[in-house]
């Protein structure tokens, strides 16, 4: 079922000709129709995009209005030309939908190193402010606008009650490879129609993504363009969020993220697999998380479940060369349900039953215990098949 759109925000999607098919929408805009708290997190790598770079000197703000977002060109590595452009692709958003340029952000996805079509751009944010609505159709058509290479666009939501009134969280999000965190390439919106502060809300954010985009990978390679924004207009009538309120937005809020991160690598690029990596029992989180990171990017972990080959082995070892000291005599390792290794030591299985519980279904669970202490971590993978080599071997040739 598709969300609804929250109170006071509008959305398009068009085709503007950066992608060379006519049916994909490549140009979105989101507009709200009053000043908006908007918050983001970033990518990691130095090598970051335009867009970012843009978004980040304008976020925390509480006068967002308009975000105009572009698919088929990342307008990264391409210098002051692209942060140019990206200026240019913000004010022609502002004055299309009426509002200051400085009000403003820009989200950017695609081909690394071109620049951007400033031409196309100008005529698809034109017919976009046209269309702007709060329909499911809109809805629907400014998700797949972000879209590269996915095969579907995604849609998460929640409707709760905050101090007596219905306040509604829409989330869309893209991303299918060139995915692993921090951040996990993958964009990301999230607009909600309840007050939010834009301290609060850049806490609350920033504590989110850690747990939800941050926990996905499908190649382990950071992206130049990692953005997610958290859009909040207050049009639901509440006083900004405190205390009990804010604890029952935040939990709504973390719902959407994490359905939305998932969404991620279940259609990661020729991925058959969706994998959920549970480590439990070390030391502290950070040790949890760098184990779930390293295991969830071994070519030879993705490749096994590709195959449905329950070969425990190379989790192990992964874990293994993580990083983090752990004793290897008190690890237990489970697939799919199933005990494959105790103690340090390989159990009898049957490995004709485990492998067809690999093949017969698209989630795949790891569950690997440590002993050492009582943090625990959630990361999602993928597998590894011949489709991904060829998609991306083929990317921009």
């Amino acid at each position: 079922m598709t969300p609804s759109v929250p109170q006071g925000f509008k959305l398009s999607g068009t085709h503007c000709g950066i992608k060379r098919n006519p049916g994909k929408p490549d140009l979105s805009i989101i507009m709200s129709d009053r000043p908006a708290t908007a918050v983001g997190v970033f990518t990691q790598n130095l090598v970051h995009a335009a867009p970012v770079a843009l978004d980040r000197q304008r976020t925390p703000t509480d006068r967002f209005r308009v975000l105009v977002i572009n698919s088929g060109n990342a307008n990264a590595c391409t210098g002051d030309r692209g942060l140019a452009d990206a200026r240019q692709m913000a004010t022609l958003a502002a004055a299309a939908c009426g509002v200051e340029a400085s009000h403003a952000l820009v989200m950017s996805t695609g081909v690394i190193g071109e620049f951007l079509p400033l031409e196309k751009i100008e005529a698809g944010i034109r017919a976009a402010s046209k269309q702007l609505g709060n329909s499911e159709e809109s809805l629907v058509l400014g998700a797949r606008g972000m879209l590269t290479t996915d095969t579907v666009h995604k849609l998460s939501g929640r409707t709760i009650l905050v101090d007596g009134r219905s306040v509604q969280i829409t989330g869309m999000a893209k991303g299918a490879a060139m995915i692993g965190p921090r951040m996990a390439t993958m964009l990301s919106v999230i607009m909600t129609d309840a007050a939010l502060e834009p301290a609060t809300a850049k806490t609350l954010l920033t504590s989110i993504a850690d747990e939800t985009f941050n926990c996905i990978s499908v190649d382990g390679h950071m992206s130049t363009n990692d953005t997610v924004l958290l859009l909040a207009n207050g049009a639901a009538g509440t006083a900004p969020l405190t205390g009990e309120s804010l604890a029952t937005f935040g939990q709504a809020l973390l719902e959407v993220c994490t359905e939305l991160a998932k969404a991620i690598p279940n259609d990661g690029e020729g991925c058959t697999h969706l994998v959920t990596i549970d480590i439990l029992g070390c030391a502290d989180k950070a040790a949890a998380r760098r184990i779930a990171k390293t295991v969830a990017e071994s070519p030879l972990v993705k490749t096994a479940i590709a195959g449905a080959d329950p070969n425990w082995g190379r989790i192990v070892s992964a874990a293994g060369y993580s990083g983090v000291a752990f004793d290897p005599g008190k690890v237990d390792l489970d697939v799919n349900g199933v005990r494959l290794y105790q103690q340090g030591s390989p159990l009898a299985f049957d490995k004709p039953a485990v492998a067809e519980s690999i093949r017969s279904q698209r989630d795949t669970h790891v569950r690997l215990m440590f002993g050492e202490g009582e943090a625990t971590a959630r990361f999602w993978t993928t597998d590894l098949t011949p489709e991904y080599v060829r998609l991306n071997a083929d990317y921009t040739t």
